[in-house]
């Protein structure tokens, strides 16, 4: 197993400034809420031209640099997927830690460990590290993925830095918004949501910011 060193598996490398191809970037999980991707598209859409480069340069993506020298999305995979569907080939990103001398298995433990990687499919259930998509463009939809970022966006929770915190709200939304109305009827769903997201049943999840449950 390799060691790594101060310098090779460093936790605060120098950020890149040089551009990175979309076409490169690994993800670290399996989903993301389309909903919010169209969104974001529309966000560049909207842009004027003269504002673009600026834009990007503003929202460097976060990724920690792996084995093969590859580079992995620990954040911001809806706005990767967006730039990626609106032909944006290159984007600046800002790394993380730097795992080159880790061998696979190790990185992969790494990465676990330090709550990088969600390998958890649009049903929220957890797959190997293998099922792991290869690119953005494999990202697939989850539509409580959509909802939980919806909801925060209502307010229904704060921004929070844990890890992955969305996905743990969809996971809670998933057990209590029915499927057929979650793909059907966006508006009766995210209602119910923040109905949840305000009661003392969600305390548990990151980012609550309801009423103190009653004594």
């Amino acid at each position: 197993m390799a060691q790594a060193d101060s310098t090779t598996a460093s936790q605060s490398p120098t950020p890149s400034l040089h551009p990175v191809a979309i076409s490169e970037l690994r993800p670290t999980q399996m989903t993301v809420g389309m909903r919010e991707v169209e969104q974001k598209r529309q966000d560049w859409r909207g842009l004027a031209p003269t504002k673009s480069g600026q834009f990007l340069g503003r929202h460097m993506i976060p990724v920690v640099r792996g084995p093969k020298g590859r580079y992995y999305v620990v954040d911001h995979h809806h706005l990767a997927r967006a730039l990626y569907e609106e032909k944006v080939e290159q984007i600046l990103v800002s790394p993380v830690a730097d795992l080159r001398a880790l061998e696979k298995d190790e990185f992969w433990t790494f990465m676990d460990n330090r709550g990088w990687m969600h390998p958890f499919d649009a049903d929220g259930q957890r797959h190997p590290r293998t099922a792991l998509p290869k690119s953005v463009a494999d990202l697939v939809d989850d539509p409580y993925r959509s909802l939980a970022g919806e909801l925060r966006f209502a307010g229904g929770y704060a921004k929070d830095t844990t890890p992955f915190s969305e996905f743990l709200w969809a996971d809670a939304l998933r057990r209590r918004v029915d499927p057929k109305t979650a793909k059907d009827d966006f508006e009766t769903a995210l209602q119910k949501s923040l109905e949840f997201a305000k009661s003392p049943d969600a305390a548990y999840l990151p980012g609550w910011c309801g009423p103190h449950a009653r004594t």
